[in-house]
Order: structure tokens, then sequence, then C-alpha cells
């Protein structure tokens, strides 16, 4: 079974990501259907799944599934370019390109999921630290800087909730490292942020912006250290 499901998402990630020009991409949003490149990447996918499953007669039906299913997908969602988000229009697209290629594996390989392990005490604890370390850290780090009034751009200056992002990222990254015990890595991403960070500290007329971003950056990642390294013992404990 993996190794189909290897096959199959190495040949949807090639045909979608690496032999998709954006020069294709273009012309079929142009033209949709009418386009010749909407039927080339249909074309792309079918001698990819031919090569990747070694011509094996027994995927025949499974094949024409993924194509048919793969451009009935594409043309629905160029028919929605410009009245839908973008992003969620891409995030859809692959969802439902995956929920095809999950169909074919159950066809060729009946499994079940087991939602009892999705339930269980480990697999929600780590869904509530997931959710700690990104969205309840993110306002406790607001609530506990808001107390200092330091402007640090105007918002022509700076892209919209970069900070919130940089900050969800920055953490997710430590409890990753803690997971990995990889503490150096830790260290590694204070360093980088570091460097990043230093044209507005060599710029600031005073410390109050320098002393602002320090605590901000410590408070965040005191955060998320506290959060991953409780939530190790209490994973270990269990």
């Amino acid at each position: 079974m993996i190794s189909l499901i290897v096959k199959l998402l190495l040949a949807h990630f090639i045909g979608d990501f690496v032999l998709q020009p954006n020069s294709w991409v273009e012309d079929k949003i142009n033209k949709r259907h009418k386009s010749k490149y909407f039927y080339l990447h249909g074309l792309v996918h079918l001698i990819l799944l031919l090569v990747l499953l070694e011509f094996n007669g027994a995927y025949g039906t499974s094949i024409a599934l993924i194509i048919a299913t793969h451009l009935l997908i594409d043309l629905t969602k160029l028919n929605l370019e410009g009245k839908t988000n973008s992003r969620l229009l891409f995030t859809l697209d692959q969802i439902m390109h995956l929920i095809i290629i999950g169909v074919v594996v159950f066809i060729h390989h009946p499994y079940s999921v087991e939602f009892s392990k999705i339930y269980s005490t480990s697999s929600l604890l780590l869904i509530l630290a997931l959710v700690a370390v990104t969205f309840v850290s993110s306002v406790l780090v607001k609530v506990i800087m808001s107390r200092w009034g330091v402007e640090e751009d105007t918002s022509e200056d700076s892209l919209e909730s970069a900070g919130k992002y940089i900050g969800v990222l920055e953490r997710l990254f430590v409890f990753a490292f803690i997971l990995l015990n990889q503490w150096s890595g830790i260290g590694l991403l204070i360093a980088t942020k570091s460097v990043f960070r230093f044209g507005d500290l060599s710029r600031a007329k005073d410390r109050k912006l320098t002393e602002y971003i320090l605590i901000g950056t410590l408070v965040s990642f005191g955060l998320a250290i506290f959060i991953g390294v409780l939530y190790q013992r209490i994973i270990n404990s269990l």
C-alpha cells in the first residue's frame, strides 16, 4: 500500500509542480478548457502514472479515474478563478486531488481509519500543545507587550499581520526542535532572527525599540519552550 501511495503522490507532485510551467497555468486561466495546455497537463499526468505504475494493466481503471477527476477538478478551479480567494482555491484543489488518490489506494488496498487514535489522549494533547503554541501564545504575547506603546513601523512599511505570523512560525520551530531534542536549533533560530532584526535595532533613535523587540522575542521563545517541555513531560508520563 505504501508503495502505491508513494507512486501516486510522486506522479501528482511532479505533474502539478515540476512539469507545469507558469506559462501553462496562465494560458489555462485565460482560455480554460480551450487551452491546449489543459489537455497537455492531463497527458503529462497520464504518462507519469503509466511509467511509475510500470504499465501495469491492473491499474488501468484507476489511472483513468485519476486523469478524469484531475481534469474535472482543474476545470472547476479554472472556472472559479477570480471569483474565489486564490489561496482557498489552491488548497481545495489539492485536497480534492489527494482525496481521489486516497480513494484509488482504498480500491486496491482496502484500509480503515481508526478514529479512536484521533481521540486518544496523546493525539488530543498534541493538538492542545499546537493550539497553545500558536494561537494562545500569540494572544499572550500581545497582552504582555500591550503595556508598552512602541511603534516599530507604520502599516505602509510592513506586511499585514507579519509580526503575528513570524511569531507563530518561530514558536512552531522551537516546539519542533524540542520534540526532536535539538536544542542547538533554537539557538540557531535566535541568532538568525537577531541578524534579520539588526537593521531595526541599529536604526532605533533610543533603546526603547531594542528593549521592546528583545522582550517580545524572549516572551515568544519562552512560551514555546515552556509549552514544548511541558508537553514532553506529560506525554512521557502517559
